[in-house]
């Protein structure tokens, strides 16, 4: 099956490292944000968008249509975790607020088209 776009739009609030959020996707799409690529079941990209309030988290990925569903399920898992530990011991904390199905915008569509390769 080919591979597909996707993108998950998050919003979080931050209490701590602003790239926690982006690396707790990682470690639920990889199992570590630290591995060799391609990532197994998703490769993707996190931009996290600065908001007056909030840090909006936009995660592109591609992925077979059939797998779609498990992959948005494990975006909002790491997510609602709410804590990572990095590698110095350091927990960096955020809280979910919303998390849900977005649509690519025409500035990624050559990024979403690396991921689905």
């Amino acid at each position: 099956m080919t591979r597909q776009a996707f993108v998950q739009e998050s919003a979080v609030v931050l209490d701590g490292d602003g790239n926690a959020p982006g690396a707790a996707i990682t470690v639920a799409l990889c199992g570590s944000w630290e591995h060799p690529p391609p990532c197994p079941l998703a490769p993707h990209h996190n931009e996290l968008l600065p908001m007056a309030d909030r840090v909006l988290v936009r995660t592109v990925f591609a992925t077979e249509p059939d797998l779609e569903v498990e992959v948005r399920r494990r975006i909002v898992a790491g997510l609602s975790a709410g804590v990572l530990e990095s590698a110095g011991a350091e927990l960096s904390r955020w809280r979910l607020l919303s998390s849900e199905p977005a649509e690519l915008r025409t500035d990624e569509r050559a990024l979403a088209g690396r991921l689905a390769q």
